[in-house]
């Protein structure tokens, strides 16, 4: 198994944090977002040998870390699906791959139901997503994304703006498992993408990871949700880190996200 952590953006929405620091070094209950992350991947049995990170705003922060890290030169002008395979030396054909976005944290029990998962590409997902977003903004709605699964649990949209609620029926976490035999086709399907179209209105280089996950749903990959019930944090805002480090003090945060 290979794990790769992508981490090469900007984080300007978390400014002054990210002035001089990458977004996944920021830090909840005193301590940073990535080790967080380390930490439950560690629970799980994951070794560090197994562990890539692809890093690019501030990438020297990372110069201590016991993983192998990969540079994303162009993380001012690219997205993550550009990041990711910044690290292709890394992925290894035959071996399961995990995919996580730099900015989240989870527990083990999500990350192990996704472990657990035995299908093509596996995606976590928040069935009661709505709570926690209601931490973070007064009308959920506008920030969440489209989320549709048919009676398998087998995903048919998402990352599209919702017009109602019923179009989300769970939220996308930013935690992917592609199986060990589908790997190289991944990286085939990649390289073979028209290159001068765009993606849910944003160029090859620029494509968000939902809409390249979606590119697979459309050419007939099979894509599983494991469902989750809470058990992780998004930190996207400097509002998200105010809210998630007044629950760490006060202990009720617990009920999200334990530590």
């Amino acid at each position: 198994m290979k794990v790769i952590i992508l981490a090469a953006g900007q984080g300007t929405r978390l400014r002054p944090y990210t002035d001089k620091i990458p977004k996944c070094m920021v830090s909840i209950g005193g301590k940073p977002l990535l080790f967080h992350q380390l930490d439950t991947m560690q629970n799980c049995k994951i070794s560090f040998d197994d562990i890539a990170l692809v890093g690019g705003y501030k990438i020297d922060a990372f110069n201590q870390l016991k993983i192998k890290v990969f540079k994303n030169s162009q993380y001012d002008s690219t997205n993550m699906v550009s990041t990711l395979f910044c690290a292709r030396e890394f992925i290894k054909p035959g071996e399961d791959l995990i995919i996580s976005y730099g900015d989240i944290i989870y527990e083990p029990k999500v990350l192990n139901s996704l472990l657990e998962c035995n299908d093509p590409i596996c995606i976590s997902a928040d069935k009661e997503w709505e709570r926690l977003w209601r931490l973070r903004m007064d009308n959920p709605l506008l920030d969440a994304e489209t989320f549709i699964m048919n009676k398998q649990f087998f995903v048919q949209e998402l990352g599209k703006k919702p017009r109602s609620n019923t179009e989300v029926q769970a939220q996308y976490m930013g935690l992917i498992k592609v199986r060990s035999d589908m790997v190289e086709k991944l990286l085939n399907i990649y390289d073979a993408m028209d290159k001068g179209i765009n993606y849910d209105g944003k160029d090859y280089k620029n494509m968000y990871m939902t809409s390249f996950i979606q590119y697979l749903i459309d050419t007939g990959w099979s894509v599983k949700a494991c469902l989750v019930e809470n058990g992780w944090l998004e930190v996207d805002t400097v509002e998200d880190l105010d809210v998630y480090k007044r629950m760490f003090d006060d202990g009720s945060i617990s009920s999200y996200y334990r530590l």
